[in-house]
């Protein structure tokens, strides 16, 4: 759980000079799950228009579909064309890669993925999440090695990571050494058990918010969303928000716009997509005299 301090978060003081900022964009994962039906989605909306409802409602979705089982370029191409030009997806790259004790090991199956038609998705692919294991403990040579299997391009694309770690021994600036050397975004993680890492290492922000319920209407009460939508606000202006936690203080990011994805998942999953479009009403508001 983020520390909590009694001051907001706020973005970097300002020179006189508009503060530029990235895109941010909140999301869910996934599109089909029974429950939304009646809640999110209409009680007659049909199946197979549940993508083309969800991503005119939010700008984006973390597919989970590609860590369990390889798709078609046909599929990523059927994606690209059901969803809105400015619409995102961020797919989480498969189990075979990163559940496996040696991680130099993982090349054949990051191949694989990436061959599978990601990029039919064009302008649409965002970043691609890799998934640890809970019980995955860093390694610095093993998982360097993982990294530096990570290309920057592919199919005339450039590519953006996120690494999603979920053992305490990640918490360590050696770590956070390695992902800023390959501009790799570390997954900022809201969870009851998992390490929060805010180290800011890359050109975009990643976070999943995961500590949400169901029994209230937005998945995090109204002053966690205001909270969570300055957190980004910060991020995407460049900055690190001074409430969360961060492993390797004497390394500070650059000072860049950067674009901020974020998503509501896990638990509170039936109330995730109000979460998401609750919080992208307060980011995308516009301030009041």
């Amino acid at each position: 759980m983020p520390t909590r301090h009694n001051d907001p978060p706020h973005a970097p003081e300002k020179s006189g000079k508009t503060t530029k900022r990235g895109k941010i964009r909140a999301g869910i994962g996934g599109w089909t799950f029974e429950p939304w039906r009646g809640v999110f989605y209409p009680d007659d909306l049909t199946q197979a228009k549940e993508l083309s409802y969800a991503s005119r409602h939010l700008p984006v979705i973390e597919v989970n579909g590609t860590y369990y089982s390889t798709q078609k370029p046909q599929t990523f191409a059927r994606w690209a064309a059901e969803t809105p030009d400015d619409f995102i997806f961020t797919l989480k790259g498969p189990r075979y890669a990163t559940n496996r004790r040696e991680l130099a090991e993982a090349g054949e199956s990051i191949s694989r993925f990436l061959e599978s038609g990601i990029t039919e998705l064009g302008g649409k692919l965002g970043p691609l999440l890799w998934q640890f294991a809970p019980t995955k403990k860093f390694d610095e040579t093993d998982f360097g090695a993982f990294l530096d299997l990570l290309p920057e391009k592919f199919d005339g694309r450039k590519l953006l990571h996120a690494i999603e770690v979920r053992h305490d021994s990640f918490s360590t600036p050696a770590f956070i050494k390695l992902a800023q050397k390959k501009s790799l975004a570390i997954v900022f993680a809201d969870h009851v058990k998992y390490p929060a890492i805010a180290d800011v290492t890359a050109d975009f922000v990643y976070a999943r918010l995961q500590t949400g319920k169901d029994d209230i209407p937005t998945a995090y009460t109204p002053k966690a969303l205001n909270e969570w939508a300055a957190r980004a606000k910060v991020w995407a202006e460049g900055g690190v928000p001074d409430d969360l936690p961060v492993v390797d203080r004497d390394t500070k990011p650059k000072q860049r716009a950067r674009d901020t994805f974020v998503f509501f998942i896990h638990e509170g999953k039936v109330r995730a997509p109000h979460a998401a479009m609750a919080f992208m009403d307060r980011v995308t508001r516009k301030s009041r005299a």
